[in-house]
């Protein structure tokens, strides 16, 4: 059974970093794309980033552009999510996502992905 198992959240002060780790387990196949989303109390469920498996090619969401970065080793089957100049705006559940099999959906939606996390809380005090 494939699991995903978020870790590296936390309250951290505006203007501060956090790395998320997101480590695959029980897979007997190779991941397609891998990608981090993000829910705020009573909003919707939100794309972040997300990186294709065997190529490496990145996607941002643009309220993150330029702050965050993901990245994945392919050996110990992991995604990373690491977090920059972090604002208020940006606490929200943190959630890894993935999918073994090609898709037409495209990165930033969630239909695109078949296996999540159970979730990880992450904070910014202003």
């Amino acid at each position: 059974q494939v699991q995903l198992v978020e870790s590296g959240g936390g309250l951290v002060q505006a203007g501060g970093s956090l790395r998320l780790s997101c480590a695959a387990s029980g897979r007997a196949f190779s991941w397609y794309r891998m990608g981090w989303f993000r829910q705020a109390p009573g909003k919707e469920r939100e794309f972040v980033a997300a990186v294709h498996w065997s190529s490496g090619i990145t996607y941002y969401a643009d309220s993150v552009k330029g702050r965050f970065t993901i990245s994945r080793d392919n050996a110990r089957d992991t995604v990373f999510l690491q977090m920059d100049s972090l604002k208020p705006e940006d606490t929200a559940v943190y959630y890894c996502a993935a999918t073994q099999s090609w898709t037409t959906a495209a990165p930033r939606e969630k239909d695109g992905y078949n296996y999540w996390g159970q979730g990880i809380q992450v904070t910014v005090s202003s």
